[in-house]
């Protein structure tokens, strides 16, 4: 009598051992596998085809690829993606190697977001059919930006706008929301954006959330230059609700010396909303300095409306000068002080700027901070970088459950070559503020969900080749404030679909990055 059992078995063995095989690009063998949905590794091997990832598995003698990656001792995940960049400079240059995004890729980054903080022009379909037609290195996802909205219908003008002129607004936003924008972004603290009120912003956030879209927000004041870090908090919160969207903080910080240990009741405001039924979320990057320009830092915003040339003006009034004196020095205690605020890029032609900080440019020039200041603002602005974070803030918002890794990269600043890299080394490795797979899942699945990229985020069979393969004993941060354009170390392969971007460490000249575009929800997370 035959044994079923057996037989079930014997018929099992039998068309394991001949199993046809499959052709494929790559074949990774033997890497420690992460999915990037915040699981534990598994030892694995990965298989890609064209741009897709083909097969996962521990046995995997059938697939037949035309190239063998040893990833023995190597940690195999998602590419990262970082939702808050200011990368267009270079995905839109002529040189194709500036298009390559070395600085990304070399941290493990396979797709950029574009547009934050209001910037996000409104010509969505331009400019991703000029991006897509020229080549770019890694991914990007575009923004339309509520400034450049703003601006284009308004200019600089300090005042609400007319029922015209939002009907404007309006229709620029849902164009672009057609064309595969994200969602709204805003610059609550930046010229034009500034002038606005929450009312207007809710109109405009009504466009995007009927079309699927999200509200990223540079809040209006993340310290206490206006409303204050709590309200700036809940004016986003409140245009979630009354625009029905969901809502993220770009870049959650608490920002200078009068909101040090206000990231606990900012956390608590954030969990009641979400508790009550509002999506939010937030991106951060790992350091304790901002960047920004010296004019946005430390120059009221009520003397910039109208645009430049009555903005200079006004800062070389005489009866403006007492006032704009005192506001400056005020502003300039928020930020720590003179010998917090560092110049890491000056106008063209002002090298000798770049690398001093306020106090000592001030010295060197035998006048007040405050002074210099106002003189570098004349002389055509500066960016800076302000050491005004406390550490203790940072970890607690990085703790939470809803904040993703970014880096607000920009140059000068050393997180645009090493935010991915230096979270990884500092809050992972020696600080253990959370597991390796934790901060995968941040950087990779959780933001390809948020942001309806589907397809992407994760290692599953069907879903995009965008993958990362680094060494977890080298994989670190070597740009600092000294020498901020340094590129990291460790990311050993690079896959940006199905294209090899990065070989045994080296960046490749080839641009295989797509515009991405949100998806519909329903098909989030599916293989």
């Amino acid at each position: 009598m035959i044994n079923l059992k057996y037989l079930g078995l014997f018929i099992l063995l039998t068309f394991a051992g001949c199993q046809s095989s499959v052709q494929a690009d790559y074949l990774l063998k033997g890497g420690q596998v992460y999915l990037g949905d915040g699981s534990q590794s598994i030892r694995n091997d990965v298989a890609i085809k064209n741009d897709e990832i083909i097969f996962i598995g521990a046995k995997s003698s059938h697939i037949k690829a035309k190239t063998v990656v040893d990833a023995g001792g190597l940690v195999i995940a998602p590419g990262f993606i970082d939702v808050h960049t200011h990368s267009l400079v270079d995905l839109q240059s002529v040189e194709k190697v500036e298009r390559q995004n070395d600085n990304h890729r070399l941290q493990g980054v396979t797709s950029v977001f574009n547009g934050n903080d209001g910037d996000g022009k409104p010509e969505i379909l331009e400019l991703s059919k000029s991006m897509q037609t020229a080549g770019i290195g890694i991914n990007t996802a575009l923004y339309v930006g509520h400034n450049a909205v703003r601006k284009q219908v308004m200019g600089n003008a300090a005042r609400v706008p007319t029922p015209e002129e939002l009907a404007d607004m309006k229709k620029l936003v849902g164009e672009a929301m057609d064309d595969g924008a994200l969602g709204l972004s805003t610059g609550l603290f930046y010229v034009p954006g500034s002038f606005s009120d929450t009312d207007e912003v809710v109109e405009l956030a009504k466009i995007a959330s009927a079309k699927g879209g999200i509200f990223d927000s540079h809040i209006r004041d993340e310290s206490t230059y206006n409303i204050g870090l709590k309200a700036a908090i809940e004016e986003v919160l409140e245009i979630g609700r009354r625009a029905d969207i969901p809502v993220h903080f770009a870049h959650i910080k608490a920002l200078g010396v009068d909101v040090w240990g206000k990231s606990v009741p900012v956390i608590k405001m954030i969990n009641k909303a979400r508790a009550d039924g509002l999506k939010v979320t937030a991106d951060q990057y790992p350091w304790l300095a901002s960047s920004t320009s010296l004019s946005a830092a430390l120059i009221p915003q009520e003397i910039k409306a109208g645009g430049n040339e009555v903005y200079l003006a006004r800062l070389n009034n005489p009866d403006l000068r007492d006032k704009l004196l005192i506001d400056v020095a005020e502003n300039l205690r928020r930020r720590g002080g003179a010998d917090k605020v560092l110049i890491i890029n000056g106008q063209i032609g002002r090298p000798e700027w770049i690398g001093k900080t306020l106090k000592e440019l001030a010295t060197q020039n035998n006048i007040s901070a405050v002074e210099m200041a106002i003189e570098i603002a004349r002389k055509g602005n500066a960016k800076i970088a302000s050491f005004n974070m406390n550490e203790d803030d940072v970890i607690n918002f990085m703790s939470q459950s809803w904040v993703m890794t970014s880096s607000d990269g920009g140059e000068g600043h050393p997180r645009k070559y090493a935010s991915f890299s230096k979270k990884y080394d500092a809050y992972v490795k020696q600080k253990n503020i959370m597991p390796l797979e934790t901060f995968l899942y941040r950087s990779s699945g959780f933001a390809a969900d948020t942001f309806k990229l589907c397809g992407r985020g994760y290692i599953k069979t069907g879903y995009k080749a965008d993958i990362v393969v680094f060494d977890p004993e080298t994989f670190a941060p070597m740009a600092d404030f000294q020498n901020p354009d340094v590129l990291s170390q460790g990311v050993a392969y690079l896959f940006v679909n199905g294209k090899l971007a990065v070989n045994e460490g080296i960046s490749q000249p080839v641009l295989p990055g797509k515009i991405l575009k949100p998806c519909a929800e329903e098909h989030l997370n599916q293989e």
